[in-house]
């Protein structure tokens, strides 16, 4: 096999923020690298909510103790994209946009090759950080192709006046019915529990709970959608079946990582349904030699375990083993 004249000690797939912070801790350590991104800079974020706010206060998303100012204490999307924006270009990280990673090929002495759309890569080491937004958990239902259906949230405007229903009562979910029963909409929420889920960020879910109290928002508990029709939805309630008059359907049941990824470069996942890859807690090295894991892929389907503030960590584990391995290797 020919080897890539591209030649780094680290590939790291995904450009988000726990990417950045793998990139930031290799130019510490002196360890070469690119970062690899399918998308534009922090992909999954660019396409959060327009109008998210973060759970997380400003200084537990800061990366490499550059500090984090924002207007309010919990900072919106456009103050992070602006922050990690700017430590990107600051510090002339070495990240290729618009480069998705088809694959990664471990040889027999444990170097990888990587291939992505515009070309391949020599690689002693490969990081995976890759989140999870990419992939939707979807229903299966009938109708859940058609064109009103989303399995994303962007801007309320687009909903102003319009039957839409939205199913979920995730952070998403809420902040999407909130957003657009105050631009207009006409809101339905569909959710599979008895009532709004304790992960709701704590300012917002007695909002929700008081605008369903009152009527405002439509809600239906216990409650499953059957199908998807071009003028109305079908849902399984505790009363029946209902028939609903329907624009739009937003579908904010949840995401996860690309599982059949990490299972093409040979990493293990627990067969319990939580699917969580195998790695050393202490190192972040998956049972692939010389792959290791960073930010909330580490979760497996559990996605509220792993988010920025407590991931950040994951890129100083991984830099300083692979920095004292080069030393060990070098002194002997």
């Amino acid at each position: 096999m020919q080897i890539p004249e591209n030649k780094y000690e680290v590939v790291i797939i995904g450009g988000g923020p726990i990417g950045i912070a793998c990139a930031l801790e290799a130019e510490k350590k002196g360890i070469s690298y690119v970062i690899l991104e399918k998308g534009c800079l922090v992909n999954s974020l660019y396409h959060y909510p327009t109008n998210m706010t973060f759970f997380s206060t400003s200084e537990k998303l800061e990366l490499d103790n550059i500090p984090f100012i924002s207007n309010n204490p919990k900072p919106g999307k456009r103050e992070a994209l602006e922050y990690y924006r700017r430590i990107a270009t600051s510090n002339d990280i070495n990240i290729h946009l618009f480069e998705k990673v088809n694959s990664v090929e471990t040889l027999p002495d444990q170097s990888h090759i990587v291939k992505t759309t515009k070309a391949e890569y020599s690689a002693e080491n490969v990081v995976v950080a890759t989140g999870f937004y990419d992939i939707p958990n979807y229903l299966g239902i009938p109708g859940e192709d058609l064109p009103k259906v989303s399995h994303y949230y962007g801007d309320p405007h687009y909903y102003a006046t319009q039957k839409t229903v939205v199913v979920g009562a995730s952070n998403s979910a809420v902040d999407a019915a909130l957003e657009i029963y105050r631009k207009g909409g006409d809101v339905t929420m569909v959710v599979r529990n008895a009532e709004i889920g304790e992960r709701v960020k704590y300012w917002v879910r007695p909002d929700i709970v008081n605008r369903i109290n009152e009527g405002s928002i439509k809600a239906y508990f216990d409650s499953n959608l059957k199908e998807i029709k071009q003028n109305e939805i079908i849902i399984n309630t505790a009363e029946g079946e209902k028939n609903i008059e329907n624009d739009f359907v937003l579908l904010l049941t949840g995401y996860r990582p690309n599982f059949g990824f990490l299972q093409d470069m040979g990493i293990e996942l627990t067969n319990d349904g939580r699917k969580i890859p195998k790695y050393d807690e202490e190192t972040m090295e998956t049972n692939v030699p010389g792959i290791f894991l960073a930010g909330v892929i580490c979760g497996g389907v559990e996605t509220h375990k792993w988010f920025i503030e407590n991931s950040r960590v994951h890129a100083k584990m991984i830099m300083n083993y692979l920095s004292t391995r080069k030393k060990s290797v070098i002194n002997n």
